[in-house]
């Protein structure tokens, strides 16, 4: 089924990234003004970088989304709960964690759920927002299909394809068979190589809810000028 969105809505749909590892407090502070100027949903940034982007953001109602055991997600259970509790302490509305991909390979779905069930369990105590990022271009699609079962089952807030990190990131035809298999109540999020309009709205016509990417600005800018030339204030996706 088809919405009409303003271009608010649409940047509302923006997870505003900076996951370089050497991004200093210059850049992340212009990350978070960008993220103002722009009206983005969330700024996705490393977890040690938290404090500082709560900072920025204090009286707005940008969140700030935190990624945990990032870009790898290669340390134990215990790592991780801690890194969410520490990232909610300085100020996290948002939770991006990696699954254990070897667990994945393993076929332990048994440690891939108890694993996701602790993490979301502490963001719904503390009210965050808890995303389960698969990794996709590491998977394949039966792997994708028995994550997204395993999430039916514990119910993040959301799933999501990519880190940006790997060898390639969201398609939408992952976006539609996490989607698919995970049901009304998970959203999916996507990210990694969505750098223009086309392929954003691609994304949310696939059942993306959520966008990760670093080029929200060319992105809601190139939307703006479409509305302009068609002389329209909403876009029908």
């Amino acid at each position: 089924m088809s919405k009409n969105y303003q271009i608010d809505e649409l940047s509302q749909l923006i997870d505003h990234t900076n996951l370089k590892p050497f991004a200093d407090h210059a850049a992340i502070a212009q990350l978070c003004q960008e993220a103002k100027e722009h009206h983005f949903k969330m700024v996705a940034i490393n977890q040690a970088q938290t404090a500082f982007c709560k900072q920025q953001l204090e009286e707005t109602d940008i969140h700030v989304g935190a990624a945990i055991a990032f870009p790898l997600g290669q340390t134990t259970i215990e790592a991780k709960v801690f890194e969410t509790k520490n990232a909610i302490k300085n100020g996290a509305d948002e939770i991006d964690y990696v699954v254990n991909l070897t667990e994945v390979k393993e076929k332990n779905d048994a440690a891939v759920k108890d694993e996701m069930a602790q993490i979301v369990s502490i963001c719904r105590t503390h009210h965050v927002i808890s995303k389960v990022i698969f990794e996709n271009a590491y998977l394949t699609k039966e792997e994708i299909i028995r994550l997204s079962e395993i999430a039916k089952e514990v119910q993040p807030d959301f799933i999501k394809t990519s880190t940006g990190f790997a060898l390639s990131g969201a398609t939408t035809e992952d976006v539609k068979l996490m989607k698919d298999t995970v049901g009304p109540n998970v959203k999916v999020k996507a990210a990694g190589g969505i750098r223009d309009a086309v392929t954003f709205i691609d994304m949310l016509k696939s059942g993306a809810e959520r966008i990760g990417t670093s080029s929200g600005i060319a992105i809601i800018e190139e939307l703006k000028e479409y509305m302009r030339q068609n002389g329209v204030d909403e876009i029908e996706i």
